[in-house]
């Protein structure tokens, strides 16, 4: 099971996507190239889009997003919600968040997207649901920490989008022969794989896109019970 490039899909496949990714901006291309250059934590253009695409879907109206970063990923999410729609979105960093709020200037969201500095774990109490899309893109370790307050916040029928699932494959034991990563990340990494798969509230499917994105459906309730919940 050879790896490619340390990536999950092999690079030539990727480029051919980017060619059919026409969902962009100048301001996204923009802000790509400086996350580049500075080695940002940015996802993607194809996570971005398919981001863009989830949210448009489900007819977000609120969505929450954990690690803001320079507000790449929040232009995708809130592209997509109506004039009355808020993104609120999450940044421990203040430089960070504070050239966010310039980008979503620039992308002309500024009216639907609030920006949160600090940590998420202890910012999360001051936000109350129901949210139709999480996205979870945040610190690592604070995946695990997270997850059940997330799904509390979050609608039925509502997506919990998790970004990095797949860490380069070395969630896979063995996969990596060298591995890069933080271990400790690595297994908060696992750890939060395994709770989603078994979750008694989420249905949860990955894409091995990039570094793997975790798509997870809340439950209906039905009846005062969970659907699915049982059997």
């Amino acid at each position: 099971m050879p790896i490619i490039m340390g990536q999950i899909v092999p690079d030539a496949v990727e480029g051919y996507l980017s060619t059919l990714n026409r969902a962009g901006s100048d301001v996204l291309v923009e802000i790509a190239r400086v996350g580049v250059e500075r080695g940002l934590p940015l996802v993607d253009a194809e996570v971005g889009a398919l981001l863009h695409v989830l949210a448009t879907a489900i007819g977000a109206r609120r969505i929450l997003e954990i690690g803001t970063a320079i507000g790449y990923s929040g232009i995708w999410l809130a592209r997509s919600l109506p004039a009355n729609g808020m993104l609120i979105t999450m940044e421990k960093d203040a430089g960070r968040a504070a050239e966010a709020k310039a980008n979503f200037e620039k992308a002309g969201l500024s009216d639907r997207v609030s920006v949160m500095v600090g940590d998420a774990s202890l910012k999360i109490v001051k936000v109350s649901g129901p949210f139709d899309l999480i996205f979870q893109d945040g610190h690592k370790p604070l995946y695990n920490t997270l997850l059940d307050k997330l799904v509390d916040l979050l609608r039925p029928g509502g997506l919990l989008v998790t970004d990095n699932v797949l860490w380069d494959g070395e969630v896979v034991p063995g996969y990596v022969a060298h591995p890069r990563k933080n271990a400790d990340d690595t297994r908060a990494i696992v750890e939060y794989n395994e709770r989603l798969a078994s979750h008694p509230q989420l249905m949860t499917s990955t894409v091995p896109l990039r570094d793997g994105v975790a798509i997870s459906v809340k439950r209906p309730e039905v009846g005062g019970s969970r659907l699915g919940a049982q059997g």
